[in-house]
């Protein structure tokens, strides 16, 4: 047995699936999640994660990018990011949640938001992990944040 499987009598690899209650409560934490952010409530957001905080995106016409940020980083990225809120954007979000394990999920978002008429696609990943306090983000993952960031390097 390898740590963190888990095995059928027969051997067989069993994948982890979730409850209900798992469901709920990623959900529940995105609904918090989605309130704060439209409020533009930056210093909430930033309790809701666990630092530092990794950080995976590409740099324009190159290759993957990679940081990790502390608390103080992403407060100063995400008011960059949001301004006053999320509020009147129009922001709808599909979010396909992929548990790992009862204590990992990495969520796949689908958003469309309206600015100034006009309609915007992201696809986004964020990786949660279950704290004693309830779920957190850790993982940021989404293409286009890396103007200016060095590529990754493998090694």
């Amino acid at each position: 047995m390898v740590y963190g499987t888990a095995y059928d009598k027969e051997g067989v690899l069993m994948v982890y699936q979730p409850s209900d209650d798992d469901r709920a409560s990623v959900e529940g934490w995105f609904a918090q999640y989605d309130a704060l952010a439209e409020q533009g409530a930056i210093e909430q957001l930033a309790d809701l994660a666990v630092f530092p905080m990794n950080v995976v995106t590409d740099v324009p016409g190159g290759h993957a990018a990679v940081k990790q940020w502390s608390r103080r980083e992403y407060v100063e990225a995400m008011k960059e990011a949001m301004g006053g809120g999320t509020a009147g954007l129009g922001l709808t979000s599909v979010r396909t949640p992929r548990f790992l394990s009862p204590n990992l999920v990495v969520v796949e978002t689908d958003a469309t938001m309206t600015i100034e008429g006009r309609e915007e696609h992201m696809r986004y990943a964020d990786l949660l992990v279950r704290t004693e306090e309830g779920w957190a983000f850790q993982t940021m993952i989404q293409g286009g944040w890396g103007h200016g960031w060095p590529p990754a390097r493998r090694g």
